[in-house]
């Protein structure tokens, strides 16, 4: 059976002692299984091929020793991309500010989409503006999250306006 955090743990520690974090990793099944690993790098620079590469060695060799999957399946190294997913805590609050597309796993009020400005955390809730309304969003409750793509994330995520 597949345990992204089982690899997480194999991997995480040389990707971070090497300049990279984990964002999200996932297994797909069916004729040609795959094994996406989606990393970024800790300084916030744009990933690069080359990053990629470097990534897809070491991982690939780490995986190689440890064995997690029993059966075959191919290695995809990517990153995040600007309309990226919201896997961790922290994003929620990194990337306020921004317009995102939060799905839940059960509705909630009678939904289970909401699109709106991320205002961050509050305790264990994500806070999103949708129209005049504040959405408070149980983190434990979101099955998926992502950025949208805009004008205004396009425009922050351009070399000269990182920090």
């Amino acid at each position: 059976m597949f345990d992204a955090s089982k690899i997480e743990s194999m991997i995480g520690p040389s990707l971070l002692a090497m300049g990279y974090s984990v964002v999200r990793i996932s297994f797909s099944g069916g004729r040609r299984p795959t094994l996406q690993i989606m990393t970024e790098r800790t300084d916030d620079a744009p990933m690069t091929v080359d990053d990629c590469a470097t990534v897809s060695h070491t991982v690939s060799a780490l995986l190689d020793v440890a064995d997690p999957i029993e059966s075959t399946y191919t290695l995809e190294i990517s990153s995040p991309g600007i309309d990226r997913p919201l896997t961790r805590r922290g994003d929620y609050e990194r990337f306020a500010g921004f317009e995102t597309q939060i799905e839940l796993q059960q509705p909630l009020e009678g939904r289970r989409r909401f699109r709106g400005k991320l205002l961050g955390l509050e305790g264990d809730n994500a806070k999103l503006q949708v129209g005049a309304d504040t959405v408070t969003l149980p983190l434990g409750a979101i099955s998926r999250a992502k950025l949208v793509l805009t004008d205004e994330l396009i425009a922050a995520t351009q070399p000269q306006n990182r920090t």
